[in-house]
């Protein structure tokens, strides 16, 4: 019986080296949905997916590398190899932090980065995918993303998809007495159109579900703003100058047949999947940005928060060296639990034996105080004789001696007892350290068979 490793493999497929269509493939799926089928795949225990506007992930877990490769697979079918990242165990859980910091964001140190991660943790332990090894990954990744917003300027400036569309048509265009129009009502809609609340003369905001445009609109501090329904989208963007789609559709919202007589007009998509087709392009006074092209809108806020961003680094680095630890200190604390589980039971039935054989031998029986003094008795020699193996096991999982953890708990199994071939008789049946450490009443009865 060997410890369970708990391997993380993850897979990334984001802007940095994938196209919106590249990311939009990965993405045919709910973050739930991809979740239950990666845990429908042998020898996963656990999944978490993140799947936002510039990026698509996933992460599983199991007891060997490759097994956890193999399952990401099927989660990859349609994306072009070319565009797809795969990490590794250490490399995963340094991504995670990386992203809900936002080091890995098209605006570096977005704050929706964070939230994200948070909603995709909840969706994945609703599917069952949560289990000891991501639930301590992802809650890291979440407690250095807090600590790099609270304790650094990495999330000054630009902070958002939405904020940064307003300023590259505020690059593009006179936005003084300029009309924009926000397609949705979700939270980078939301914050697209408090930017260009303060930017524009007026905003109008159109959605399926009116009411959430309608809250929008209330938030605004313009009293020219407008909610309308989708079905009025056609007469909203023949009023506006600028357009802002950002919705959650799975089809185009915005087609070239009702852009053909729109007249001026810029159009900034940052829905994924898209909203606006790309024929778009080919109409006349139409100009339409994607996601790509924000690039060079975040450029000068990656300069400006390079500074911080060295900072952030330093404070993953710690993070990660205290998330190893903690593994660590798990998969030890895993065969300690063993070894003390069998050294209980062994207690129990001995102290009953002890107890019987002089009961026997005692008209009266034992009193109440003496049965407390055998068990006090053997409470402190089963302390004292597995303290330093205790010791040693620790120290083992900190110097990343797997040999002795399996060994120890292929010898502290079920019953403190090891398996035939295992015996402490045989030549490497047990590390000499531990050996030594043992004495030789607990040795003759680790090779008594409990029967």
């Amino acid at each position: 019986m060997n410890i369970g490793t708990g391997i993380i493999a993850g897979v990334s497929v984001s802007y940095s080296h994938a196209s919106v269509e590249q990311i939009e493939a990965a993405c045919e799926t709910s973050e739930r949905e991809a979740v239950e089928a990666l845990l429908k795949r042998p020898g996963v225990s656990e999944a978490f997916v993140l799947q936002t506007c510039n990026r698509a992930e996933a992460y599983v877990v199991a007891d060997e590398a490759e097994t956890a490769r193999e399952a990401l697979d099927d989660y990859l079918v349609g994306v072009d190899p070319g565009a797809t990242r795969e990490l590794g165990h250490e490399e995963s859980l340094r991504h995670l932090m990386r992203v809900a910091c936002g080091l890995e964001s098209l605006v570096i140190g977005e704050d929706q980065i964070i939230g994200q991660v948070r909603e995709a943790y909840e969706a994945a332990r609703g599917a069952g995918g949560i289990g000891s090894t991501l639930d301590d990954a992802v809650l890291k990744a979440l407690h250095v993303g807090e600590r790099a917003r609270s304790e650094t300027a990495i999330n000054e400036g630009v902070v958002s998809l939405g904020s940064a569309a307003v300023e590259l048509a505020e690059s593009e265009r006179d936005l003084a007495d300029a009309t924009a129009l926000v397609v949705g009502a979700g939270k980078m809609a939301t914050l697209a159109a408090r930017a260009l609340d303060d930017a524009v003369n007026r905003v109008i905001v159109a959605n399926r579900t009116l009411p959430h445009a309608e809250h929008i609109v209330e938030e605004l501090d313009t009293d020219s703003a407008a909610a309308v329904g989708l079905a009025a989208l056609p007469i909203a963007v023949e009023e506006a100058d600028i357009v802002v789609t950002a919705t959650g559709s799975d089809d185009h919202v915005l087609d070239s047949d009702t852009l053909e007589e729109v007249g001026e007009t810029l159009i900034i998509d940052i829905a994924q999947p898209r909203d606006v087709t790309p024929a778009a392009r080919t109409v006349d006074e139409v100009e339409l940005h994607d996601l790509d092209s924000l690039q060079s809108v975040t450029d000068e806020t990656r300069s400006q928060r390079r500074e911080a961003a060295e900072t952030v680094e330093a404070m993953i680095d710690e993070e990660f060296d205290h998330l190893i630890a903690q593994y660590k200190r798990k998969r030890a604390d895993q065969v300690i639990g063993a070894m003390y589980e069998g050294a209980e039971r062994i207690k129990a039935r001995e102290l009953r034996t002890a107890v019987s054989k002089l009961e026997a031998e005692s008209d009266d029986g034992l009193t109440d105080e003496q049965q407390e003094i055998l068990e006090s008795m053997a409470d402190a020699l089963v302390g004292q004789i597995l303290s330093a193996p205790t010791q040693s096991l620790r120290d083992a999982a900190e110097n990343d001696d797997w040999t002795t953890i399996n060994t120890a708990l292929q010898l502290f199994g079920p019953g403190l007892k090891p398996e035939p071939a295992n015996r402490p008789d045989a030549p490497d049946g047990i590390p000499d350290e531990m050996r030594r450490q043992m004495p030789d009443a607990v040795l003759e009865q680790l090779t008594v068979d409990d029967d």
